[in-house]
């Protein structure tokens, strides 16, 4: 048999698996940051320990090395003073003309559908520093948002 035709194994063939790509700057969360950080740690244990098929343990495997990373280099970002936007508030905003509440929160707990935003998004990079009653510059647009009103969020 020609050598073009043998395989050693199927694993020389396959694509590298590279780790999980860490957002850029530093891991800042929320108050409520570390506990959801550590019930994602514990889920994906949970879910290592019941798996047995070995391409899905890499997978978990190399998902849980990502959180217990995010888990070692989260920092608490300092609370903003009262009635300032920063990481950890909640702010209420009219845009456009129309009214919606945000969340800053850090890159791990950030869910756009929920209006929570990572600190990084650029509408959260806007509303960062403001107070309420201020208008700021967004999306090229000179005070293009109105803070009504800016809370911290419950931890």
């Amino acid at each position: 048999m020609s050598v073009a035709f043998r395989r050693e194994s199927d694993e020389e063939h396959k694509e590298p698996r590279f780790e999980l790509p860490l957002p850029p700057g530093p891991n800042l969360v929320t108050a409520r940051g570390p506990a959801l950080i550590a019930a994602k740690v514990a889920a994906l244990e949970a879910a290592l320990a019941g798996e047995t098929a070995e391409e899905a343990r890499e997978g978990l495997k190399r998902e849980l090395r990502y959180w217990h990373t995010r888990a070692a280099t989260a920092e608490v970002a300092p609370r903003p003073g009262e009635g300032v936007a920063g990481i950890g508030t909640r702010v209420a905003i009219r845009m456009n003309g129309r009214e919606r509440a945000i969340e800053i929160v850090g890159h791990d707990e950030a869910d756009p559908a929920a209006d929570r935003l990572s600190f990084q998004a650029p509408l959260a990079q806007a509303l960062i520093g403001a107070e309420e009653g201020e208008r700021v510059d967004f999306g090229g647009r000179a005070e293009a948002i109105e803070i009504l009103a800016v809370e911290p969020i419950a931890a």
